[in-house]
């Protein structure tokens, strides 16, 4: 089973928008670039909202089946572990593996000792082509990355060999380092890319952390010149491992809380064509978010409840910020109060909410903050559903135009 040049993650928190989702997909399509989509939800959202796996396999294919989507597409087991896979293998083909928490984790004398000897032919200049400077690798800068990466991908392994032992190939792998602090260098990937083919895990996407902050559905965070030299060299670098470690010849880079990062669409859109490569894009909560815009345009009852969901998040700001720690910034003191967002009129609510840095309205902490309020949405239950589904044709297309428009055309066509 193989990844396709270019795919995308589409995150469903409450699986109501498979439809409107696939229809920006097919719009691509309409525009002669193939995009794969996946859907992708993980163990914390299903747990977060009382959902189960199947839900999004039964989500896949109905929308799959509803608008005639012939070409491929996957359910991903999004950010599992050893503990989290099993309710997901039935359901899903592709995986991604998340070792973020296993990085400067305990590693054995002879572990080390190991990846010395199998990466010892390395040590010296490495001329990456493409690349102008070579990268200079000693004995103790190996050293540093078994102690640092191997207890990661040694953990990858034993998840990888779980999934390979009951789907055998018939599954996407992706292994994901992204949700920690420090930036993983284009050096550090070589040797991460390494230590993978080592221990046998045939990656088709990996995840880094890229330099910069990767905050939940807002804007990239950091100096866009420097991201984009980065990138371009992960991309030189993921070439020259393929052929170095004998990695997947389709093996891509991944960008995970890839909602919303306009700034740097256009680097990567440009950057992968330059070389022909395939990107993985990995968006979450900004479909959850037209939601609520939408239920914000349609009044009424929609408004009054959208309304009530800020004033619960709000409420209960330490209790669904603190998962994300490393994926929001939020301002407190930028927050509106319950009492003026209860004046606001149902436009007012929607430009806040919604990102367009066009509009002056548009408040980032805000967004931010109901991008983790899912949880308080859940919990009122069927309700929102029956206000999803009531404004369907207001909230459908919004989620349709915000991935179309404002993710896939810079991403993939300019």
């Amino acid at each position: 089973m193989r990844i396709g040049k270019y795919s995308f993650g589409l995150g469903d928190r409450f699986a109501l928008q498979g439809e409107a989702q696939l229809n920006a997909v097919q719009k691509a399509l309409q525009n002669n670039v193939e995009i794969i989509p996946v859907w992708n939800k993980s163990h914390r959202e299903h747990k977060t909202i009382h959902s189960n796996q199947e839900s999004v396999r039964i989500e896949a294919d109905r929308a799959v089946h509803s608008l005639d989507w012939t070409r491929p597409y996957f359910v991903d087991a999004d950010h599992i572990n050893l503990s989290t896979v099993s309710g997901f293998i039935e359901y899903s083909d592709f995986f991604t593996i998340d070792v973020a928490e296993y990085i400067d984790g305990p590693i054995s004398e002879d572990d080390i000792d190991n990846f010395l000897t199998h990466n010892s032919k390395f040590i010296g200049n490495i001329q990456i082509p493409g690349i102008s400077e070579p990268f200079t690798i000693t004995s103790d800068f190996l050293i540093y990355i078994a102690k640092k990466f191997l207890p990661a991908i040694k953990e990858a392994s034993k998840i990888y060999d779980h999934i390979r032992s009951v789907k055998g190939e018939n599954f996407i792998p992706e292994i994901s380092m992204d949700e920690v602090n420090d930036p993983q260098s284009p050096e550090e990937l070589l040797f991460i890319l390494s230590g993978l083919s080592q221990y046998g895990i045939m990656a088709q996407t990996i995840a880094p952390k890229f330099t910069g902050r990767f905050n939940k559905g807002v804007d990239y965070v950091g100096d866009i010149s420097t991201f984009q030299k980065e990138f371009e060299q992960d991309l030189l670098v993921i070439d020259y491992a393929i052929s170095a470690f004998g990695l997947p010849d389709n093996l891509k880079l991944s960008v995970h809380s890839g909602s919303d990062k306009f700034s740097i669409y256009e680097p990567i859109r440009i950057t992968t064509q330059k070389y022909n490569k395939g990107i993985h894009i990995k968006t979450a909560g900004t479909t959850w978010l037209e939601e609520v815009a939408g239920l914000a345009l349609s009044g009424g009852q929609g408004l009054v409840l959208v309304k009530n969901i800020y004033k619960k998040a709000l409420e209960r700001f330490d209790e669904l910020t603190a998962p994300y720690s490393t994926v929001i910034d939020i301002k407190k003191e930028n927050l509106p109060k319950y009492e003026v967002v209860a004046g606001w009129s149902n436009q007012e609510f929607s430009d806040i909410l919604r990102h367009n840095q066009s509009i002056e309205l548009y408040n980032p902490e805000f967004r931010q903050l109901l991008h983790v309020g899912y949880k308080v949405a859940a919990e009122f239950g069927d309700h929102f559903i029956k206000q999803v589904l009531e404004n369907k044709n207001i909230v459908g297309p919004l989620v349709t135009e915000n991935l179309f428009e404002k993710h896939i055309k810079p991403l993939f066509i300019g």
